[in-house]
């Protein structure tokens, strides 16, 4: 194989994988997210991400735990002029069934600190949402505590 073929092949390859991820901001200072963590939205590479009505998007996430995890919930809202709006079938659902491990085999809580998952989930854009500009807000939690979480500007359309 030439060197010629090896970098385009290289670079084909880095650009796939740069491509899936999503540029979000970090949910503790409002700033991009620079933890070098993935955060992949279907359609959308940089905000703000177009919320198709009448379509599904799914939502990928690289995350570590900073302790054991013994319980998972998504909370997802929208933030409209400062009020947040729950994601109405995503807010306050069971998370554990949706990890996986970065091998892509099936994981579950409990979760072990410091070992890398993926969160995998998807939703409806259902045709009620009015058109808008918002923020959407999602993370993982148990109980009070965040585990992971990231913010992304949208526009539903």
């Amino acid at each position: 194989m030439t060197r010629e073929i090896f970098v385009l092949i290289f670079v084909a390859c880095f650009t796939a994988d740069f491509v899936a991820a999503t540029e979000v901001l970090d949910c503790a200072t409002g700033e991009l997210d620079k933890s070098g963590r993935a955060v992949s939205i279907s359609k959308c590479v940089q905000p703000p991400c177009l919320l198709k009505r009448k379509t599904t998007i799914d939502v990928e996430q690289h995350f570590v735990p900073n302790r054991d995890v013994r319980s998972l919930t998504t909370s997802v809202n929208a933030n409209v002029l400062g009020i947040p709006l729950p994601f109405v079938g995503v807010d306050g659902s069971n998370a554990c069934n949706l990890i996986y491990n970065t091998d892509g085999s099936k994981a579950s809580c409990p979760l072990a600190k410091g070992k890398e998952y993926v969160y995998k989930n998807s939703f409806p854009v259902l045709q009620i949402y009015p058109r808008l500009v918002l923020k959407v807000h999602w993370a993982l939690t148990e109980g009070q505590e965040t585990i992971a979480c990231f913010e992304v500007p949208a526009q539903i359309t």
